[in-house]
């Protein structure tokens, strides 16, 4: 993968942070009569500045997923906040969540089941535009932006989402999320069903969008390569933790943190005995992190 450099946010650093989530905590119930409820998420602080990226990165089950449904809240924040453009939008009404899709929307790590079978393509990038009220005319000529922005042909409005390939789907399900313009996409694991070739394209597009709208990225992955080619900043995630974070290039090429440290081991490399250090490195990794965690949980 071609590493690209993500347009700069410093102007948007000084207009202020358009997303805040201080000390978020997620909690859902159990089905055990009075149990304890399960912690997602604890303690949970990021920023994201306007045209910035920042890079979420951990293991499946880390909560990273669910840090992105809280923020679109698709996920209950049980204690701390979720601060958009200066408003709490923690516990929005359905209402004022309806209001904010037009700044906050989402892409999902398969395409072909986030977009209806059933509809061709221009209805699946007018449907967003119809529920806001824009006219039909309107609408029609929007579409027809989003099919060239992102790289798709004209007659991709009479086609169904089975015509096309993963790699186009996952442009199609941009498109609808950049139908309203918003200020906020979270990318939910986008690129992990593609094949690395069509991984670099749709990561080449995502940064072509953000130079030309501005618009800023959450980027959910459990690939640290990945997220390193997009990322002005990275937060690494572990056990519902934020354990680590800061610039992209020290976070991604120098970790201090060993979960971080095992996930830039987890990446291959060409060089199979290279290859071969690294594995046992991050093995060793492994062991030392469970023997401090039995440690900890031994009553002194």
């Amino acid at each position: 993968m071609s590493a690209a450099t993500p347009v700069s946010s410093a102007q948007g650093q000084e207009s202020g942070n358009l997303l805040d989530v201080e000390n978020l905590v997620v909690e859902y119930p159990t089905k055990v009569f009075r149990g304890k409820p399960f912690r997602a998420l604890t303690d949970i602080n990021i920023t994201i500045g306007r045209g910035e990226t920042l890079g979420l990165v951990g293991e499946s089950g880390s909560g990273k997923t669910t840090l992105g449904r809280a923020v679109l809240g698709l996920a209950p924040v049980t204690k701390g906040q979720v601060i958009f453009e200066g408003q709490d939008i923690s516990h929005a009404s359905r209402k004022d969540r309806r209001a904010l899709s037009r700044d906050m929307q989402v892409v999902f790590q398969d395409p072909y089941t986030s977009l209806n079978p059933a509809l061709e393509i221009g209805a699946i990038l007018a449907e967003p535009l119809g529920v806001q009220g824009i006219p039909a005319a309107a609408a029609k000529k929007r579409v027809a932006e989003l099919l060239d922005q992102v790289g798709l042909p004209k007659d991709a409005v009479n086609r169904l989402p089975r015509e096309f390939s993963g790699g186009q789907r996952q442009r199609v399900a941009i498109a609808r999320a950049l139908a309203l313009s918003p200020k906020l996409i979270v990318c939910d694991e986008a690129v992990s069903a593609l094949d690395l070739t069509t991984q670099a394209r749709v990561l080449d597009l995502l940064l072509q969008i953000q130079l030309d709208t501005g618009v800023s990225y959450l980027f959910i992955s459990h690939d640290l390569d990945v997220v390193r080619h997009i990322s002005h900043r990275v937060a690494v995630m572990y056990r519902g933790e934020i354990v680590e974070q800061g610039v992209s290039g020290i976070v991604t090429q120098t970790p201090v943190h060993p979960y971080t440290q095992r996930l830039l081991l987890a990446s291959p490399v060409p060089d199979p005995d290279r290859q071969a250090v690294r594995r046992e490195e991050r093995r060793r990794l492994i062991d030392s992190q469970r023997e401090l965690e039995n440690q900890a949980s031994i009553p002194a």
